[in-house]
């Protein structure tokens, strides 16, 4: 057996353990730290959102072009009076995609831009997307984001607790904030492909989530019948008893995202990949993050605040109290040392020395003659 799996195994069994549910307040401070900062990149920069929610025009030129990238973002510039983002596509055209303008000036646009490419404007292929259009995608992208929450909630409070339900929730919703600050940071377009991206890592997160949940329900039945465990022990023993799985699957998930982001996104250029590439990598991560360091530790802490685990945890801790008493009288009993059992009992006096009244019995009375 390799040593990641003996050391699952060891986990599993409880052999050993790492205490994440007592320093969960740890957690709770670095995911704030980084929720924060997610929330001042949307704040401070805001999202780039693609033409396909904004609106705009995407112009195709000819194969084979010899204008740069970066000579024709100048041109589209100029000529649109916005930011532009060019893409060299495989067959060597140049996709130029304009969000924010009106479709009333994308003929002014395209003939201005393929005077500038030295192009015959007809050659020029343009594909334009209204505003309302882009509007409308927005929103359905919203309302399926939220009928997704709403019914991730009712399915875990049924088949679990509403407890749980409430730990599911904050954790997705603390992936989908880190996930979304890490593009208004980098600056990557968000499109159709990022919330797809986004969708998929929410119902990964929830699958690894549900995993220890399962776990802990399984652990928990009848836990007020015992005396040697909490609340809080228990989930800690499910958190690492399926921690060896959660690495394995996430690193399995990450690794092939990762040649997408890294390799064909940033070697080889194909920027139409990072869109989703970066949702999916940076969600895998925040998911297996939150199902671990948040979701767990917090259903431990509402738990405990009920007054039947209350009761049970006076119980635990008085009970371990009064072995470890027992345990310390027993070493300092054993430091002293022990009298041998063969020792002979102070005597004060002299030692089996008949009475007054038995002595000169068995004599004869009278005087000797």
């Amino acid at each position: 057996m390799s040593k990641l799996g003996n050391l699952g195994a060891r986990l599993h069994r409880g052999e050993i353990s790492y205490d994440f549910i007592g320093k969960r307040k740890i957690w709770y401070g670095v995911s704030i730290l980084i929720t924060i900062t997610a929330i001042l990149g949307l704040a401070v920069r805001g999202l780039n959102m693609g033409i396909e929610f904004q609106g705009g025009a995407v112009f195709t030129t000819p194969t084979s072009m010899s204008t740069s990238v970066a000579k024709a973002e100048e041109y589209a510039k100029s000529a649109s009076g916005h930011e532009a983002v060019v893409q060299k596509l495989g067959n060597g055209s140049l996709r130029i995609q304009i969000a924010g303008i009106d479709t009333d000036k994308s003929d002014q646009i395209k003939q201005t831009l393929a005077k500038d490419l030295n192009l015959n404007p007809e050659k020029l292929a343009a594909d334009l997307v209204g505003p309302s259009w882009g509007e409308q995608i927005a929103n359905k992208a919203w309302e399926g984001l939220a009928i997704f929450m709403i019914l991730v909630v009712i399915y875990l409070a049924i088949a679990f607790e509403w407890r749980m339900a409430v730990a599911a929730l904050v954790a997705l919703i603390h992936d989908i904030t880190i996930t979304s600050g890490i593009y208004a940071l980098v600056g990557f377009e968000v499109t159709p492909g990022t919330v797809i991206g986004l969708l998929t890592i929410l119902g990964y997160s929830l699958y690894d989530t549900v995993v220890v949940f399962d776990s802990l329900k399984e652990q928990t039945k009848d836990i007020t019948k015992q005396t040697r465990w909490t609340y809080s022990d228990i989930a800690n023993r499910s958190i690492n008893g399926t921690l060896v799985r959660s690495i394995n699957t996430t690193v399995v998930a990450l690794l092939p995202v990762a040649g997408l982001l890294f390799i064909g996104g940033g070697f080889l250029g194909a920027g139409t990949l990072n869109d989703i590439s970066l949702s999916l990598f940076v969600g895998l991560a925040a998911g297996a993050y939150s199902s671990i360091f948040i979701a767990t530790p917090l259903v431990a802490d509402l738990k405990e605040r009920e007054p039947a685990m209350r009761a049970l945890r006076k119980r635990v801790l008085a009970k371990r109290a009064q072995a470890a008493a027992e345990e310390d009288f027993a070493d300092g009993r054993s430091a002293a040392g022990d009298e041998p059992d063969d020792a002979a009992p102070a005597v004060v006096g002299p030692r089996n020395q008949p009475s007054s009244r038995s002595r000169g019995r068995g004599r004869p009375s009278g005087k000797r003659r």
